[in-house]
This record gives C-alpha cells, sequence and structure tokens, in this order.
C-alpha cells in the first residue's frame, strides 16, 4: 500500500477553488445584509427559522433551519478541514518539523494575542466573556480571495504559508469549541460516539477503501455527538481523521484525495456561502458610531485588526531572528506583515463561534451587535492586507 504525495495540481485547484469561494463569501454577506434591511427581512428571518424535523423511529431530530445549517453544513465543512489536516500532515506543508514550527507558532498567537485584548476589553462582563474566541479565528476562503486580487504579485509559497496558518489556526478553533462552547454530557450519547470510533479504526485497520461504510458510520457518529453536548461539527474532524490517504495498490487514487476533490467545490461554493448568508444578515437601522465602541464589537474588531497582526507577526520575527525557523522562500518581511494583517479576516469562523457563544450561549443580548465587529474588522483586515501587500510585491511573469 501506498502513501502518495498529492500533486501540485491538487494544491493548485484548491488555492483557485478557496479563492473563488472567497468572492462568493463576499457576495453572501452582502445579500445577507441587504435582506435583512429591506422589505425582505420578514422573508429572510422567516426561512432561517423553519422548522425542519427529521425523525427515524425513536430518533427525532428538530431544530430551525439556522441551526441545521451551522450543526450539520458545517460539520462537512470541518470534516473537509480535517481531510486537508491530517493530508497536509502526512505528506504536506506541515509533515516534518522544519515545516511545521513557523506556521504553528504563528497560529498559537494568532490565538492567543486577539483573545487576550478582547478580554482586556470586556473582563468586567461575564456574559460578554463568552465571546473571547470570536476574534481568534481566520477565514481562509476570504484571505485567499483578498490574495487573488493580487494576482502574479503574490507568491504562491505565500499562498501556502497562509494556507498552514489557517489550518492550524482551524485546529485551535475545534478545541476551543470541544472545551468552551459544549452544552451538558450525555453518558449515553458518548459511549455510542465511542462505539462509532472504534467502528471507523476497524474500517480503516482493514484496509477498507470504500466511502460508504465511513459515511455511514460517519453520520451515527455525527448523531451521537449532537445529543452528547459536544458540538456536531467536531464529529467531522474525527470521522476525518480515520479516512486512509492510501490506495490499495499504487494506481488507485487514495480515499482522502477523492473525498477532497469532491467536496472542495461544494464546500467552498455552497456551504460557506449558505453559512454566510444565514448568519450574517445585521441590522443598520439607526447604527450609530457608538454601537461599534461598545465593549463586545470593539473588542472582536480591536482584537481582529490589531490583535491578529501583533500576535503573528511578532512571533514570526522572534522565531526568524532566533534562528529557528526561515522565512517561506522569496517572501519578504512586508509581505509576512500583510499576511499577518490579512488573518485578521476572521467573517465564516467568527460568526460560527459567535453563534456558539451568545445566540446558542444564551446571550441574547449581544447576539447581531457582535456581527457589526466581526464584519467591520473582518474589512479593515481585508483591505489593509490588500493595501500593504500590493505595495510591498511587485508583479511578476509568472505565479
Amino acid at each position: 500500500m501506498s502513501t502518495r504525495t498529492p500533486p501540485k495540481s491538487l494544491v493548485q485547484k484548491f488555492l483557485r477553488l478557496e479563492t473563488a469561494g472567497g468572492f462568493l463569501l463576499m457576495g453572501a454577506l452582502v445579500l445577507a445584509i441587504m435582506a435583512e434591511n429591506s422589505a425582505l427581512k420578514p422573508f429572510y428571518d422567516l426561512l432561517l427559522s423553519t422548522p425542519v424535523e427529521l425523525r427515524i423511529g425513536e430518533l427525532h431530530l428538530a431544530k430551525p433551519l439556522l441551526l441545521w445549517i451551522n450543526d450539520a453544513l458545517m460539520a462537512v465543512f470541518f470534516f473537509l478541514v480535517g481531510l486537508e489536516l491530517k493530508r497536509e500532515v502526512l505528506t504536506g506543508q506541515l509533515s516534518s518539523p522544519s515545516k511545521i514550527i513557523l506556521p504553528t507558532l504563528a497560529a498559537i498567537a494568532g490565538i492567543a494575542v486577539p483573545a487576550l485584548i478582547y478580554t482586556a476589553v470586556n473582563y468586567d462582563d461575564p456574559a460578554a466573556m463568552r465571546g473571547w474566541a470570536i476574534p481568534t479565528a481566520t477565514d481562509i476562503a476570504f484571505a485567499l480571495g483578498i490574495l487573488a486580487l493580487l494576482g502574479s504579485r503574490v507568491p504562491s509559497a505565500l499562498k501556502l504559508f497562509l494556507l498552514a496558518v489557517a489550518i492550524i489556526d482551524d485546529i485551535g478553533a475545534i478545541v476551543i469549541i470541544a472545551i468552551f462552547y459544549s452544552g451538558d454530557l450525555s453518558t449515553y450519547m458518548f459511549v455510542v460516539a465511542a462505539a462509532a470510533i472504534f467502528a471507523l479504526a476497524m474500517l480503516n485497520w482493514r484496509g477498507v477503501t470504500s466511502a460508504t461504510p465511513y459515511m455511514l458510520v460517519g453520520a451515527i457518529l455525527w448523531v451521537a455527538v449532537l445529543k452528547s453536548g459536544i458540538h456536531a461539527t467536531l464529529a467531522g474532524i474525527v470521522l476525518a481523521m480515520f479516512i486512509p490517504l492510501r490506495g490499495n495498490n499504487d494506481n488507485e487514487e487514495p480515499l482522502l484525495i477523492r473525498l477532497e476533490h469532491d467536496l472542495h467545490g461544494t464546500v467552498a461554493f455552497i456551504i460557506l456561502p449558505v453559512f454566510a448568508f444565514a448568519n450574517a444578515g445585521i441590522s443598520l437601522t439607526g447604527l450609530k458610531v457608538a454601537d461599534l465602541m461598545s465593549p463586545v464589537p470593539f473588542g472582536i474588531a480591536l482584537g481582529l485588526v490589531v490583535g491578529k497582526q501583533l500576535g503573528i507577526f511578532s512571533i514570526i520575527w522572534i522565531t526568524v531572528k532566533a534562528g529557528l525557523a526561515k522565512l517561506p522562500e522569496n517572501v519578504s518581511w512586508m509581505q509576512i506583515y500583510g499576511l499577518s494583517v490579512l488573518c485578521g479576516i476572521g467573517f465564516t469562523m467568527s460568526l460560527f463561534i459567535s453563534s456558539l457563544a451568545f445566540e446558542q450561549g444564551g446571550g441574547d443580548t449581544y447576539a447581531m451587535n457582535e456581527r457589526l465587529g466581526i464584519i467591520f474588522g473582518s474589512l479593515v483586515s481585508a483591505i489593509a492586507g490588500y493595501l500593504i501587500l500590493r505595495l510591498a510585491s511587485k508583479p511578476t511573469l509568472k505565479d
């Protein structure tokens, strides 16, 4: 059996899909705000609150459409993240200590510093403190969409470095969700989830390379995790860890690579735009500058705009100057700074965490209000990152 490094064209295809998906995210953001601030608002709200039920025997799942999007569709997104992570760790950008140290430290600092800034602004309000993780996320699709606007000015090594940082950032988000945004735990459902994980391990050990058995057991795992009190999207990551990156012979494309091919377009062009449309609606009625300066949105915006660049750029500078790692090939310090600013685009993941922190977590006082900080901070980071990278990069004949 072989574990093959995916061809360079796969990475290039991924970057193109994520880039196009970034532009769709921008469009979904605009549409959501238009719907929330027009005569379409009643229909928009009605759509998201539409009850959707699934019943199989004694199993009964009933949620409004918004929560199906956040719990089910985002589980597919995290499944794809898990596939990318496993491939990168085994054969790609994260496959050796020399490759992993710089993006790992950058991602950790990019999580810690924004969280500290948000905490400094909101430490005296226990309800607001539920949102401390909101500015820690980076939206890879949106960020790559901005890089695409620069065309050949941006070296491929910078795009791959952003990809590595964002994947590790997503791991951090997963850990945060599992530890801080889970509900009351069900021992019975934990047992069911453990049995499903054991079944996945056996499928992998027996060398099963058909997707169907993994997906069937994965569906059981998703329901069990959903009912257990841990956020259901984590089932996607767990399932991905057992998808084999090998074929039964050298001529067979590994199941993990096949699933990545199949899911990239769906996630980039459907799931993430749908999620953004469902979660980005913010009312602009009576909006004032003072609203942005209230502690929650201000802490989020400050964390994204200042915290991300401060944490990421500082730790990269310290690590490189200490001789522990090197900058990516053909990448300048100014380009690293521009990338650090660009990582302040939280958008999709920040919206997702905010839905757990406030809307699903009982903090209705801050629901909608925190989206102002997410959107403002992400847009400022996008514009500033683009301008810095444009000034720091010269066009080349070949990307």
